[in-house]
């Protein structure tokens, strides 16, 4: 069980930093915050496509396995999504702490995701 806590938290925190600081073009960026333009969602299949890949990796069984992507999908999104509102209300270019605050938040909720992601794939294993 413990190896299996560390090749997810590991496999889930590596992807994310490589989807967020690697992955993500202009393009991804500027259309977080519209539902109408494709950059947020495809920011959001790019994070949901490679915790695909951990979780096949860790022999995450088919039913979590695809509720856990699709999950992923929607949560990432909506939580950029959030954030980018926000973000617009409380003048973050000329606020550098409001800025650093609110990229906190945003991080600090992708990775109680990735919690409970961990733990929903543990549960199904029956390991938690």
């Amino acid at each position: 069980m413990v190896a299996l806590f560390f090749l997810l938290f590991i496999g889930l925190e590596l992807k994310h930093y490589v989807a967020d600081y690697f992955l993500q073009p202009g393009w991804m960026l500027a259309g977080k915050g519209d539902f109408r333009q494709v950059g947020g969602y495809a920011h959001a299949g790019v994070h949901a496509g490679l915790s695909l890949v951990v979780l096949l990796v860790a022999g995450t069984p088919w039913p979590a396995l695809v509720g856990l992507v699709l999950a992923e999908f929607v949560v990432h999104y909506l939580l950029d999504y959030s954030k980018i509102h926000y973000s617009k209300g409380v003048h973050v270019d000329t606020q550098p702490r409001r800025f650093w605050t609110l990229h906190g938040v945003d991080q600090i909720t992708h990775q109680l995701t990735y919690g409970a992601m961990i733990y929903i794939v543990l549960l199904s294993q029956g390991l938690a």
